[in-house]
C-alpha cells in the first residue's frame, strides 16, 4: 500500500478572533483528485495555503508529500505545483516569456526548457499563441497558461485553487480531462470548487462550512449514505407550496429547480413522499415522488445538520 500524499491532523487557523479552518483532519491517497468543497469563506483556500507551506497553521499538522508542516517547507517546492484562483501570471509577457521565466525559477537546463515548453504549449493547446500577450488571451486560455506553469517541473502534488471559476462550459471540461491526464501520468491533484458537477468528477472530496469538514467521502458514496430522503414536487403553484412546507416538521430543506421542487426529507419519516403531500396546504394539486439524491443534497444535508447540531 503507497504511502498517502497528505495527512493532516487537527490543522486550524486563526485570524485574529476569526477562525478560518478549524480542526480539519484529512488523509489524501496518491494518485486521486482530492476536492475541497465549499462556499466562499469555506476555508478551502486557507487550508491549501496550510498544506503548501504557504500559511503557518494556529494548531496542527500535515505530513505533506513526507514533509512535516509546520516546519521547513522548502523541500516541497520542487515537489508542488499551485494554480491560484485569480491569474497570477504576467499580463505584459507573452506566453512562451512567461513559460520560460517559470522554467527559470525552477531550474531547468536550456535543452530541458526547450522539449518541456514545446510539450506544454502543444499539450495545452497555446501554440498558436506563444508570442501572444497574455493580457490579451480569453479565459480558457489564461487557464490553460496557468495550468501549464504549474505542472512545468512535473510536480507529484498539485493544488489547483478553484481553477474554472472564470471560464465558459467547453473550457472547464477540456480542463478536466486534462486533469485526468495527469492523475494518468502519475500526478496527485487538490482541487477547490463550488461547483458541484466538479465535485462530481474528484475521486474523493472534503464538505466545507464555516472551516469544519462536514463530510468526507467518494461522491457516490456520499450520496448513496444521504442521511436524508429527496422528494420531487410536480404541479402548479409551487412557489406557494414551498413556503407551506419551510419550517415544517420533518422537512429540511427546500428549493425549486426548473417545474419542481425538491425536498429534503428527514431520514426517520416513514413515507416521505407521503409526508411532503400532506404538509402542504395544496396537495391536492401536485405530484411528489422519491427520487436519488445529488451531491448538492448531501452539501445541504450536511451543512444543515451542522447547524441544528450546533443549536441544539
Amino acid at each position: 500500500m503507497t504511502e498517502p500524499v497528505v495527512v493532516a491532523r487537527g490543522i486550524t487557523r486563526r485570524f485574529g478572533p476569526k477562525t478560518a479552518v478549524d480542526t480539519v483532519d484529512l488523509r489524501i491517497e496518491r494518485g486521486q483528485i482530492y476536492g475541497f468543497l465549499g462556499p466562499n469563506g469555506s476555508g478551502k483556500t486557507t487550508l491549501m495555503r496550510m498544506l503548501t507551506g504557504i500559511l503557518r497553521p494556529s494548531e496542527g499538522e500535515a505530513l505533506v508529500l513526507g514533509v512535516r508542516l509546520p516546519g521547513n517547507a522548502e523541500p516541497l517546492k520542487q515537489q508542488i505545483g499551485y494554480m491560484t484562483q485569480t491569474f497570477s501570471h504576467y499580463r505584459d509577457m507573452t506566453v512562451l516569456e512567461n513559460l520560460r521565466f517559470c522554467a527559470d525559477i525552477y531550474g531547468l537546463t536550456a535543452r530541458e526548457r526547450r522539449a518541456r515548453l514545446d510539450e506544454l504549449l502543444q499539450i495545452h493547446d497555446l501554440t498558436e499563441q506563444a508570442h501572444q500577450m497574455a493580457g490579451s488571451l480569453s479565459g480558457g486560455q489564461r487557464q490553460r497558461l496557468a495550468l501549464a506553469a504549474a505542472v512545468l517541473h512535473r510536480p507529484r502534488l498539485l493544488f489547483l485553487d478553484e481553477p474554472t471559476s472564470a471560464v465558459d462550459p467547453e473550457s472547464r471540461r477540456a480542463f478536466w480531462e486534462q486533469l485526468f491526464d495527469l492523475v494518468d501520468d502519475g500526478a496527485s491533484i487538490i482541487v477547490s470548487t463550488h461547483f458541484m458537477d466538479e465535485a462530481e468528477r474528484c475521486h474523493r472530496i472534503a464538505i466545507l462550512d464555516h472551516g469544519r469538514k462536514r463530510a468526507d467521502g467518494p461522491p457516490p458514496r456520499l450520496m448513496r449514505d444521504l442521511d436524508a430522503n429527496v422528494v420531487e414536487v410536480e404541479g402548479g403553484n409551487l412557489r406557494l407550496f414551498k413556503r407551506d412546507l419551510d419550517g415544517r416538521p420533518g422537512i429540511m430543506s427546500t428549493a425549486q429547480i426548473g417545474e419542481r421542487l425538491r425536498v429534503l426529507v428527514e431520514k426517520s419519516i416513514g413515507d416521505p413522499a407521503a409526508h411532503v403531500r400532506k404538509a402542504g396546504k395544496l396537495a391536492l394539486n401536485v405530484r411528489c415522488e422519491v427520487v436519488r439524491p445529488n451531491l448538492e443534497d448531501v452539501f445541504v444535508s450536511a451543512t444543515r445538520r451542522a447547524v441544528r447540531e450546533g443549536a441544539a
